[in-house]
């Protein structure tokens, strides 16, 4: 049955919406739980009827007019942005399966894409929006402290007692440098650092930065004292006693102190916006591999699965000559890894999704062991496995984790030298509070080089000559989402090996 997009919409428009605002109550986060249905309605509506706009008539101009209307009323209610990006997701995830039962396959794929490319515009605008307008909100604030502090300067010279409690009383770490030392700091600068007020006294400003930011920090506090400071705001790593190196935001300027040209600093954590910076970037980039994968599936797949077949067919003339079967041979050897990349592909682009249930660790890693046999035959290679018994159920996806470890164990045959060994252990561990199982997978090879024992996790990254890069990726983020954490290092005197540690949760 055909149905045209435009039809489409306007005739489940309804439906659509009551879905959406349902599951905006029950599905998104405690904030969305506690706004007024009749509110709800109002504003999914509107982001309904905007996302027609685009969808039927290409016109973006609703959807810029609602992405302005509702940053505003979000950012005023304190949401989190990754909050209002799950509610715009939802469209997509109550449109979907009355798509599949309304429209034929090919029209299904083309008006995905359409979808697809109107919710990441309009997630990439609002996540945007949202952070300047955020960002405006905290330069709103440096200002509103810069005139402070001027505007208390002059109290300061008549009463330093005064100033101090003053000082004291704001949550921001704040402190005073002359000639190079910290001369005056308050409990919150203290706090953030992990020192006592003695231990902060008489030290340079770079005890409390991180190595990578020294030259930054001290560079604009030394040309402050030089000449007259220009306020400025601007990030660095700041060096906790406990070694942490955390994202903190400072203002700079120069007040009298004492009677003494003085340079200040205004610190603030900024660890958790960092990360959602990091996270809307994210958001961002898989989109895109999103649009690429999806692209890639419909134009190379077809033709693809045919070059297959036609060369599977060849493979059964006996009238082929010389080395002409070799030849034919390979070539569906590199057509079928070409569509292993493409899965890998497609598969490092779909939001995980998983059908949790009961599951054994060991019966997983004995289904992975028995899958990959033939590939182990290749290099002759041996797997030696050492599952402890009585491990209790883990709570998670089965297709998923072996999907993990499958990728985890290619990878030590890949590193793996003909004739060698892999080793595959699991034990049941607790501290009292905790417990997890624990997977590990070693290998005999040259080992990871020090340089890439940071990279290797990363997408696309690779040392093998062949493969994307994205096995290891995927195991990872499978493993992370289950809650739990996947680490490597180096075996003496050869090797490398993966520890795999997952939550059991009662």
């Amino acid at each position: 049955m055909w149905v045209d997009l435009a039809d489409f919409l306007s005739n489940n428009r309804s439906i659509i919406i009551r879905e959406w605002v349902r599951r905006l109550h029950t599905a998104v986060g405690e904030q969305y739980a506690q706004r007024p249905t009749e509110e709800l309605f109002i504003t999914v509506a509107e982001a309904f009827d905007a996302n027609y706009y685009v969808l039927a008539h290409g016109d973006f101009s609703y959807i810029h007019k609602f992405i302005d209307y509702i940053t505003n009323l979000r950012l005023e209610a304190g949401f989190l942005l990754s909050d209002v990006q799950k509610a715009f997701e939802l469209y997509r995830t109550v449109m979907f399966p009355l798509l599949v039962k309304q429209t034929r396959t090919e029209d299904f794929l083309e008006n995905t894409i359409k979808i697809d490319k109107c919710l990441a515009y309009t997630i990439h605008r609002f996540s945007d929006h949202f952070q300047k307008m955020h960002q405006n909100k905290i330069m709103e604030h440096n200002r509103r402290l810069e005139q402070e502090v001027r505007a208390r300067t002059a109290e300061l010279r008549e009463s330093e007692l005064k100033y101090k409690s003053l000082v004291e009383e704001i949550t921001d770490g704040y402190f005073v440098i002359q000639s190079g030392v910290i001369v005056f700091a308050n409990q919150a600068f203290c706090r953030m650092h992990g020192y006592s007020l003695k231990e902060v006294l008489g030290k340079g400003i770079e005890a409390f930065v991180a190595p990578d930011s020294r030259e930054k920090v001290v560079g604009i506090y030394k040309k402050g004292v030089k000449k007259k400071f220009v306020p400025r705001t601007f990030e660095f790593l700041r060096l906790t006693k406990q070694g942490d190196r955390l994202t903190t935001e400072i203002l700079a300027n120069n007040i009298w102190y004492e009677n003494i040209l003085s340079s200040i600093g205004i610190c603030r954590d900024i660890t958790e916006r960092a990360k959602m910076e990091q996270k809307v970037r994210e958001a961002e980039r898989m989109a895109y591999i999103g649009q690429i994968t999806t692209s890639l599936s419909h134009e190379i797949r077809n033709p693809l699965s045919a070059v297959k077949m036609n060369l599977q067919i060849l493979t059964k003339n006996s009238g082929l000559l010389g080395n002409d079967q070799r030849r034919i041979d390979i070539s569906v050897r590199e057509v079928i890894r070409l569509e292993r990349i493409l899965n890998e592909l497609l598969d490092y682009a779909k939001p995980l999704q998983f059908k949790l249930g009961n599951i054994h660790i060991n019966s997983i890693l004995s289904s992975c062991i028995e899958v990959l046999e033939i590939k182990c035959k290749e290099k002759n290679l041996s797997i030696l496995s050492s599952l402890e018994a009585g491990i209790p159920k883990l709570r998670a996806d089965w297709e998923k984790l072996e999907q993990a470890f499958v990728n985890l164990l290619l990878n030590a045959f890949e590193a793996s030298h003909l004739d060698g060994e892999v080793l595959v252990r699991s034990q049941y561990s607790s501290d009292g509070v905790a417990s997890w199982a624990e997977v590990v997978i070693s290998d005999e090879g040259n080992g990871v080089p020090e340089k890439d024992l940071g990279n290797i996790f990363k997408p696309f990254f690779t040392t093998h000559n062949k493969g994307t890069g994205l096995g290891l990726s995927n195991a990872k983020r499978i493993i992370e989402a289950h809650g739990g954490r996947l680490a490597v290092e180096n075996l003496q005197p050869c090797g490398s090996c993966f520890r795999v540690y997952l939550p059991i949760v009662p």
